[in-house]
């Protein structure tokens, strides 16, 4: 597998994805029972912006002047966004950064984390070893929080439904694999199956060879 989401990490599609994701965490913390969020991709948790600068073997440009960078050096964003740039300045300053440019981000763990209650719960899944051992790492401390490395697609079925029956769901893979799209439809599905009232976002890409299309019809027979 090619992706590597630290060269990514914080540009125009992360803002929007974490953005939206900090928004439904606030959505679901306004009632006072707990949900449990399970994130199927989750990654390494957080990204030094820095290295987004250096390829497996040469400069590469940045992307995330383009986005988190954007946001940071404007006047404050309404809503979801201001919480979400918020949270992203508060971990950038908690990891020693008191420059003037962004350097440490975090990813939608550090997010989730931030903002859960005593009664939320996290499940986070990582498939790849070493950026699993990142994850662990990173997320040492942080309190009713498993890290799981494993396919998140297959533990949709092992956590599912949850003690709590709330959850929210974040299925945010990198697209690699040629079956990406038919493996993300199936896990919704059987999300939907095991937990019907759950809240399921699910990140994909808008190429037309991706098949976006064929996949958002699949979807709607949902």
């Amino acid at each position: 597998m090619n992706y590597r989401h630290q060269f990514h990490a914080g540009n125009f599609a992360d803002v929007l994805k974490h953005g939206l994701l900090v928004a439904l965490v606030r959505a679901l913390q306004r009632k006072e029972k707990g949900f449990l969020f399970l994130d199927t991709h989750a990654g390494r948790g957080r990204y030094d912006l820095a290295v987004a600068a250096t390829g497996d073997s040469l400069a590469r440009e940045p992307e995330w002047p383009a986005g988190i960078g954007r946001l940071l050096a404007s006047p404050p964003p309404p809503g979801a966004l201001s919480d979400y740039v918020a949270l992203v300045r508060e971990y950038d300053r908690s990891r020693g950064n008191l420059e003037g440019g962004p350097r440490f981000y975090p990813g939608s763990p550090l997010l989730v984390a931030a903002m859960a209650r005593a009664v939320d719960r996290m499940v986070l899944c990582e498939l790849n070893r070493p950026e699993c051992d990142a994850l662990r790492a990173v997320m040492t401390g942080a309190r009713r929080c498993e890290v799981r490395c494993a396919d998140g697609y297959g533990e949709i079925a092992a956590v599912l439904p949850p003690p709590e029956r709330r959850a929210l769901v974040l299925i945010d893979p990198p697209y690699e694999a040629q079956d990406e799209f038919v493996r993300s439809l199936a896990a919704l599905r059987e999300g939907l199956r095991r937990l019907a009232g759950g809240v399921f976002a699910l990140w994909y890409p808008l190429t037309g060879r991706a098949g976006a299309d064929d996949f958002l019809a699949g979807l709607r027979d949902l």
